[in-house]
């Protein structure tokens, strides 16, 4: 699982560089899919990584609002800041927590730990696939999905 989180952050920076290069109006325009546009899709896999985060260790939920985060650079410090935290839980998991019951605030149901961590990881893995379209179309470098010769194991 840790190497899937560094795998999530390593492809995650790599978009960061990327959309860097891109003219704010591109990062910013609406797509057809997903959240809308690259800018809302990154916030939104920073803040539903965290969000989950926080349900597993039983603290509560930090809204953050896209609004703050206008440009890459913001995009890049709060997930840096973040990071910090998911990487502090999840160098403590251990198998006994799988299945472990959390209740997140904002579910009407319980999931276990391991489901929730699993769907962390391939939820952001889906919102790269939706990056690497809209990069296509705008003639972006498309980031590598693969994760052999990432050195992450």
């Amino acid at each position: 699982m840790k190497a899937l989180f560094q795998y999530n952050w390593q492809v995650r920076d790599e978009w960061l560089d990327v959309l860097e290069s891109i003219p704010p109006l591109e990062l910013i325009k609406e797509r057809g899919a997903g959240v809308g546009s690259f800018l809302k899709t990154i916030f939104h896999i920073i803040d539903v990584e965290y969000s989950w985060v926080r349900a597993m260790q039983n603290e509560p939920d930090i809204v953050f609002r896209l609004e703050d985060y206008q440009d890459v650079q913001a995009l890049r410090g709060l997930s840096n800041e973040l990071r910090v935290e998911i990487r502090e839980f999840i160098n403590q998991w251990v198998h006994e927590m799988e299945y472990e019951m959390v209740h997140p605030s904002w579910q009407d149901r319980p999931f276990y730990k391991g489901e929730i961590l699993r769907h962390i990881l391939v939820h952001e893995v889906h919102h790269i696939g939706q990056l690497s379209i809209w990069s296509k179309e705008i003639e972006i470098p498309v980031i590598s999905s693969n994760f052999i010769g990432r050195e992450l194991m």
